[in-house]
């Protein structure tokens, strides 16, 4: 054997294929222990190969496992088997079935009554097992159920069967090999940000190549309106990691909110260096979402920091989840300040708490009401994903607000209040309840005047039309 070219061939298939040398070396010895079995072994033997790497020297060994009475079936045992095999393979025939196998495995195990698995009992077999009496005169050592290796004769020369047997054995160890290191890689890698191409759509999933796999984007994660395209570079989240049989199942998404941090760790080096943070993210993907950011070093401003420099920062994620708007605000340890901040675009007069529900309502302008609670109740529904409180919105026009405490909206001082559920639509998230308007039932000062002007009668005349002729052009 050429040592130094099979040595290279290891580092080769070690390094395009991502696996370990040691795996590698590991796969050659299982194909060389095949080969020799299928040559030179016998039936039931259980064969294994050790390669030294450096020398290029196999060593074959036999080996048998020690066993004692408890685990070797009786003779009325095999007998009862033989009988109850000559049965099924008579009512297989007679049925013109496929006549069932010897099972080729015994190492099988089974439940015990107390639950815990015990080995299944064997048929004692010479080439595979060694009774415990005898095993204790080479181990003294040894136990039921152990190991022992015994050197087989070495053998250089290998025929076309067992050299092509071990091919097929390297060729299926590598793949199991190398789909095991790309599920070890990714799944060590779940929450991470990924950048790939589009490499073919089926429905509306799309299967991303991610490098040594694909991974696929599910149709319920990705951020709606989205249309993609083959050979399309896109980034995403890895969510979740399967193992399959035919290799690891590997989860993306774009419309988790994580997607948005990982996004802002690219673009922000504030965030990187750890001078702002990111507390809180709550997104509604393709419409809207609301980032809270906080500092942790003076002077640095952390709005600033995530929008950049005329916006740079912010735009260039907002052109990567196609267009999303995007609220950054600041994010404070006061509750009533956090909750105002979260309201933003609004200007929010005043909040009022009730920690031990946590409730909160804030107080807005009558002209700053829609802003605050948004289009179908949007603001205010992401305002309080980020906070985590509930939110109620209510117009400074209200001359006696309703205790935060209360649940039930109430006419206080003959004001009508209106609950939003029509404007708002039927909110999803339970943490927030708005007002779509506060309608005053005080009848207004010049209508008041005009009433009393008006003569009162029991019966009222009708006005009376006036008649208008033309008159011809003679």
């Amino acid at each position: 054997m050429d040592l130094k070219s099979f040595t290279q061939a290891i580092d080769q298939i070690a390094d395009e294929k991502g696996i370990a040398k040691e795996k590698v070396i590991e796969t050659i010895e299982m194909a060389l222990a095949a080969a020799y079995k299928r040559d030179y072994g016998e039936r039931g033997q259980i064969v294994r190969a050790a390669l030294d790497p450096v020398t290029g020297k196999v060593n074959v060994r036999q080996i048998k496992i020690a066993v004692d009475e408890t685990m070797i079936k009786s003779e009325e045992e095999i007998a009862a088997e033989e009988e109850e095999r000559a049965k099924r393979m008579a009512d297989a025939e007679a049925s013109g079935a496929k006549v069932p196998d010897r099972p080729r495995y015994e190492e099988a195990e089974e439940i015990s009554a107390s639950g815990e698995e015990v080995p299944k009992k064997v048929r004692f077999n010479e080439e595979k097992h060694i009774k415990i009496e005898e095993a204790k005169k080479i181990s003294p050592d040894v136990k039921p159920g152990d190991e022992l290796e015994f050197p087989l004769p070495h053998h250089e020369e290998f025929g076309r069967i067992a050299a092509q047997t071990a091919k097929q054995v390297i060729i299926q160890r590598i793949r199991e090999a190398e789909r095991e290191a790309v599920f070890d890689e990714f799944k060590s890698r779940e929450g991470e940000l990924v950048s790939g191409i589009v490499q073919r759509i089926e429905g509306r999933n799309i299967f991303v190549d991610i490098g040594r796999t694909a991974g696929v984007l599910p149709a319920e994660e990705q951020i709606p309106g989205e249309r993609h395209h083959i050979g399309e570079r896109v980034k995403a989240i890895i969510t979740l990691v399967e193992k399959n049989a035919k290799g690891p199942n590997i989860f993306l998404s774009r419309s988790h909110p994580k997607l948005l941090r990982k996004l802002f760790d690219l673009e922000v080096p504030e965030i990187s260096s750890g001078a702002v943070e990111i507390k809180a993210v709550a997104r509604e993907p393709g419409f809207r979402s609301k980032i809270a950011v906080t500092s942790h070093e003076q002077g640095v401003d952390p709005v600033g920091s995530m929008v950049g420099q005329k916006g740079v920062r912010v735009m260039t994620v907002i052109h990567e989840i196609s267009g999303e708007k995007i609220d950054i605000i600041e994010w404070s340890e006061d509750p009533a300040e956090f909750v105002g901040n979260a309201l933003s675009p609004a200007k929010v007069k005043d909040v009022q708490l009730n920690p031990s529900r946590k409730e909160a309502r804030a107080i807005v302008a009558e002209n700053e009401l829609s802003l605050a609670i948004g289009k179908e109740g949007q603001n205010v529904r992401l305002a309080a994903k980020l906070t985590g409180w509930k939110i109620d919105v209510r117009s400074d026009r209200t001359k006696q607000n309703v205790a935060p405490e209360e649940s039930e909206v109430k006419e206080v001082a003959d004001l009508k209040v209106v609950e939003v559920e029509e404007a708002a639509g039927t909110a999803e998230d339970e943490n927030v309840v708005v007002e779509k308007s506060i309608e005053s039932a005080e009848p207004e000062k010049g209508a008041e005047e005009n009433k009393k002007e008006e003569p009162r009668s029991e019966t009222a005349e009708k006005p009376k039309k006036k008649k208008i002729s033309k008159k011809k052009k003679e």
